[in-house]
């Protein structure tokens, strides 16, 4: 779309560090929400030659803080009070679809193929095991954690090895669920078949443990989307936000979604994805129904 310039990205530091190792991006402009996007104005430096576009969403406060960097053009959903033109938001469509139809409207390619990744499968611990993700931002997008265990003690039932992953804040989350299997190494993790990895993994550490996995278990958060970039096998359990939203954008036939709102666009569960208490919809998937799905995809692989 504008070959020869420099892909300058304002995102976190670690999600930034990443794409760069993957050869995505040039450089990166460290934002952490938009209360920090204040650095994106003393980053351009008065400079008026940059196209800016907004992946964030349909404004105001993320256009007004593109604005003030002063672009030459500004690519974005159209907000007439602040005399952005460009195409008209829409609720009811893929997030994938959304950000592609943005970007084709200034001539650009893209489609849903364009999340693919190429993976070298390095560094993972063992070969042939299962991902659990129990986390996710809020608390309504985090299925119990007594839940999550049970899958884990079927997979290990089954001979299957299991990565439990999260972040370091979500460590006493992740012991629950691999049951205490904190941190087991060598003949120890291969025993129990459960090894919990939480807090130990790198952003791009955790991206080559879900490329390597056999299959991914989690709710609708990022290790989701890695599964789908990287045509892992994953089930992903949804609620609030509904799956023709968030969902696998490609690959059909290798995830199963579980969903228990109104699937209907416009008329679907109208959750909190930011709530502080389990969504009913995601409270409806049962732990048999899980099951059922793992082992569905496992007898496929």
């Amino acid at each position: 779309m504008c070959p020869g310039r420099r892909l300058v990205l304002a995102c976190r530091p670690v999600t930034g560090a990443w794409l760069r190792s993957l050869g995505l991006v040039d450089s990166v402009v460290a934002v952490d929400g938009l209360e920090t996007a204040e650095g994106l104005s003393r980053w351009a430096s008065g400079s008026s030659t940059h196209l800016a576009v907004n992946l964030h969403g349909k404004g105001p406060q993320s256009h007004s803080a593109l604005l003030s960097t002063s672009p030459a053009t500004l690519l974005a959903f159209a907000r007439p009070e602040l005399g952005v033109d460009g195409p008209d938001w829409s609720d009811d469509e893929h997030e994938v679809d959304r950000w592609c139809r943005l970007v084709r409207s200034a001539g650009g390619r893209c489609s849903r193929e364009d999340l693919r990744l190429a993976s070298s499968r390095s560094g993972v611990p063992y070969p042939g095991y299962v991902v659990v993700h129990p986390g996710a931002a809020s608390p309504s997008r985090r299925w119990p954690a007594a839940r999550f265990s049970a899958v884990v003690g079927h997979l290990v039932g089954r001979g299957r090895r299991v990565l439990v992953t999260g972040g370091a804040h979500e460590q006493d989350l992740a012991a629950r669920v691999a049951g205490g299997r904190r941190g087991l190494q060598g003949a120890d993790a291969r025993k129990t078949g459960a090894r919990d990895l939480s807090g130990r993994l790198t952003l791009g550490q955790l991206a080559d443990v879900v490329a390597g996995a056999e299959l991914v278990v989690s709710g609708d958060t990022g290790v989701a989307h890695l599964a789908t970039a990287y045509a892992v096998p994953s089930v992903v359990l949804f609620g609030p936000t509904p799956p023709w939203t968030w969902g696998p954008a490609i690959d059909a036939h290798l995830h199963v979604v579980l969903w228990h709102g109104d699937d209907r666009p416009g008329a679907h569960h109208q959750g909190d994805a930011h709530g502080a208490a389990l969504d009913p919809a995601l409270a409806a998937t049962t732990v048999d129904e899980v099951l059922e799905s793992v082992d569905r995809l496992l007898t496929r692989s």
